[in-house]
């Protein structure tokens, strides 16, 4: 086989399996859903292999296009790096960031660090705020890229990365023995609060909240410190911290979703810039199994 990959169509490809749907990819890169099906024939046609296997209304990676998936990823990640390397005299302008503190803290160093690096002469605003309340700046055109939690009563939004939701105690103490357990967990519309309070009333176990706070580091705090237990992302994860598991009678938490908000009201270049950098620090994502071709 020789010949030329088309870009646009290894785009297209790498958002139908980073989004979970040819629906959703067609959302993502702003293209309707017959020219994204049109692309991936296409492409079909050049790799010369089947991506996708139909299963009634659903699609799946095939064993070729799980391979070819490795390569588009490359493909995409280096022209993106090579744009930004010559047009990084270019790009400025300011971009307005918002993501939850437990995210900043973990997160944000890596993106800024590779952000200021690539276009030195951009100016990011970060702004720390709850999920819910970081949704509604985006629709009041507020800020130009979110990092939340994926909340789907929230709206759509683009799944960068997925993780465990653990439960946690201190390794010096045994906080978890304790009756009522003490807890520490984030404001009532906190999903991840709601999950741990249903996961405990599912097995009658009996609690009580010692601490409130939509802030990580005081919820993490009050763990090391012995007081209470506490839920958190595998990412979270610090140095003292114990992982509870279904052996100390603590039930298993379905994992997180962490999704990527860009503008609905406009675009830029500096905007589109730092959500690649975002997509790239943040991608865990295997290969979706399963994806709706609706």
């Amino acid at each position: 086989m020789s010949g030329i990959l088309d870009l646009d169509q290894l785009k297209t490809f790498v958002a139908i399996c980073e989004s979970g749907s040819f629906t959703k990819a067609a959302d993502v890169i702003h293209k309707t859903q017959s020219a994204v099906s049109m692309q991936i024939r296409r492409l079909e046609e050049r790799i010369g292999k089947p991506l996708f296997a139909r299963d009634g209304r659903q699609s799946r990676l095939t064993p070729d296009g799980e391979r070819l998936l490795a390569y588009a990823r490359r493909m995409v990640k280096l022209n993106d790096e090579t744009l930004a390397a010559f047009a990084e005299a270019e790009l400025t302008g300011r971009v307005r960031l918002g993501t939850p503190d437990d995210y900043a803290d973990r997160f944000l160093p890596e993106i800024l660090v590779r952000f200021a690096r690539s276009h030195p002469r951009a100016e990011v605003t970060v702004i720390c705020a709850p999920t819910t309340d970081l949704v509604t700046m985006m629709r009041e055109d507020e800020l130009d890229v979110a990092i939340i939690t994926h909340v789907r009563a929230l709206g759509p939004a683009e799944v960068v990365r997925r993780e465990p939701l653990l439960w946690v105690t201190s390794q010096r103490h045994a906080t978890h023995e304790a009756d009522p357990l003490p807890l520490a967990l984030g404001r009532p519309i906190c999903t991840w609060r709601r999950a741990a309070l249903e996961a405990l009333e599912s097995v009658g176990r009996r609690h009580r909240l010692v601490l409130v706070s939509w802030n990580a580091t005081a919820y993490g705090a009050a763990v090391l410190a012995g007081l209470a237990v506490s839920v958190v992302p595998e990412s979270a994860l610090r140095p003292g911290m114990r992982v509870l598991t279904e052996a100390d009678g603590f039930p298993r938490l379905a994992p997180i979703e962490i999704g990527l908000l860009r503008s609905w009201h406009h675009t830029s270049p500096v905007m589109d810039a730092l959500a690649g950098h975002i997509v790239q620090s943040l991608d865990n994502l295997s290969p979706a199994a399963m994806m709706a071709a609706e």
